[in-house]
């Protein structure tokens, strides 16, 4: 298959999404591309004494935008992520004063760096790549931390997720996931980019293992669905995930369960109490991040409970 490269350093990246962008490339539905990415930090920490004073007013960089010929206001872009590969030998976590979960305990050091060598996945029988920290190994488990669209109205920053995506931190969105994301502009103006090689949910100190990646995605165009999407959906084999954020982790998850609830109701004819009540017996509601302006919760729901809105 050929496969053409976006990358950071030719394309372009971008720090914010706008109603307004311009593409880097605008491809045909059914299109595979790589994506090349920094990480989220612009490779300026790569030692520990490399210390974050402060959030720079530029993180996250996305690579991108690319359009998708065709799309539309109200149609949904299919990311297939194929593949999401460590691009560098070390990832790097760290804190920032007045960021994080306990960015307020004085028992916590800010700012503070460690760098997480990678060791190649030969090394080991499973041939999986780990993570060092310190004296522990921990297998790389990469995913993207920030990826969206072109919102509707608002411009938002790459550190902040919303409807339209962005800085999600979800490490649901990896290798043999389908994210799905509402198209809110012409073309749609798919960007991606803040990868880590390994992140917890809750992302509690405000950083994963940050990490540059190739990520493999194919993306197509599911035009006039008959499931109106407004916030991103994740499909991951075993559970459809729908994705929310706000400013409260009660909204978060209000937000997700509501989109839950609509999913039960296009499934199965219920109407919204039954699927309200149905959806408290197999749904699940997780925590992606709770450190960006915003958190982000997803409602994780079986596939034998949900086949596929589209």
């Amino acid at each position: 298959m050929t496969r053409e490269t976006i990358s950071d350093d030719t394309h372009g990246v971008v720090y914010e999404f706008a109603p307004e962008m311009e593409a880097v490339r605008t491809v045909e539905p059914g299109t595979s591309l790589t994506f090349e990415t920094r990480d989220s930090l612009d490779g300026v920490i790569q030692e520990e004494d490399d210390l974050l004073d402060e959030i720079p007013d530029e993180v996250n960089a996305a690579t991108g935008p690319v359009a998708v010929e065709g799309a539309e206001p109200g149609d949904v872009l299919r990311v297939e992520i194929e593949n999401v590969r460590l691009a560098e030998d070390r990832g790097r976590v760290v804190t920032t004063p007045g960021f994080g979960l306990l960015q307020e305990g004085p028992e916590i050091e800010a700012p503070f760096t460690r760098i997480t060598p990678v060791e190649p996945g030969e090394n080991y029988d499973d041939g999986r790549p780990r993570i060092r920290f310190a004296e522990r190994s921990i297998p790389a488990d990469p995913c993207i931390g920030t990826i969206g669209v072109a919102p509707a109205e608002d411009a938002y920053s790459t550190l902040v997720p919303h409807d339209h995506g962005g800085n999600l931190d979800t490490n649901d969105v990896t290798t043999g996931s389908t994210l799905y994301l509402p198209v809110y502009q012409p073309g749609g103006m798919l960007a991606m980019g803040d990868s880590k090689a390994v992140m917890a949910d809750g992302e509690m100190c405000g950083t994963g293992a940050e990490i540059a990646t190739d990520v493999d995605v194919t993306l197509d165009l599911i035009e006039d669905p008959e499931f109106p999407l407004v916030r991103p959906l994740i499909d991951t084999g075993d559970h459809w995930k729908t994705v929310a954020s706000a400013e409260t982790m009660e909204e978060a998850a209000r937000l997700a369960h509501r989109d839950a609830v609509d999913l039960l109701v296009a499934e199965h004819g219920f109407d919204r109490t039954e699927s309200h009540t149905f959806g408290s017996l197999v749904g699940g509601l997780e925590i992606s991040q709770v450190v960006d302006p915003l958190v982000t919760v997803r409602n994780a729901i079986p596939t034998e409970h949900v086949s596929s809105p589209f």
